[in-house]
């Protein structure tokens, strides 16, 4: 493999941890927006990779030997009960690429890989959850084809905001 070859897989057994503090990483930046109690649960919970592999795919991508993001994909969102999402559709979580690796178009792979999975199952819709503090990812979302779908919205707080986004599948998106 040529050190810059971009290379998207399944994460290993042997990478949970990794894979955790690449997430932990990514998130840091959004630590201050929040109240320390509701941080550190926010990063024990997004930490967690283990207890979401029974119902999702956890996709890395890796480059040079070096793990460099990650994006779990539910097949059926509506097993994510906070979520409330439809039974029929699809849901990213926690799409994270290393600070050190950013700007390289490894978020938009991760995110290709998605939308190839989810055509491969005949799935239609493709749902994802953020926020406003996270306006990079919203706008490279938007730029992707997702729309709001505020049905889907949910408060973690009265004063935040997580929003509901869909992507409509169609076979050339």
């Amino acid at each position: 493999m040529k050190d810059n070859q971009l290379v998207i897989r399944e994460a290993r057994s042997d990478e949970l941890d990794k894979v955790a503090v690449l997430i932990r990483d990514a998130y840091q930046e959004y630590e201050n927006s929040l109240p320390p109690g509701a941080w550190k649960y926010y990063v024990r919970d997004i930490m967690d990779v283990r207890s979401r592999l029974k119902e999702s795919q956890l996709i890395v991508a890796e480059m040079g030997g070096q793990l460099t993001g990650t994006v779990t994909l539910y097949l059926d969102a509506g097993v994510l009960a906070q979520e409330k999402w439809p039974h029929g559709w699809a849901a990213i979580r926690l799409l994270a690429v290393d600070p050190a690796y950013r700007g390289h178009g490894i978020g938009g792979e991760l995110m290709k890989e998605c939308f190839r999975r989810c055509r491969s199952k005949g799935i239609a819709v493709l749902g994802l959850h953020t926020t406003e503090i996270m306006d990079v990812a919203r706008r490279m979302y938007e730029r992707m084809g997702f729309v709001r779908a505020p049905d889907y919205d949910f408060y973690p707080r009265r004063d935040m905001v997580v929003m509901a986004y869909r992507l409509d599948l169609s076979p050339t998106a």
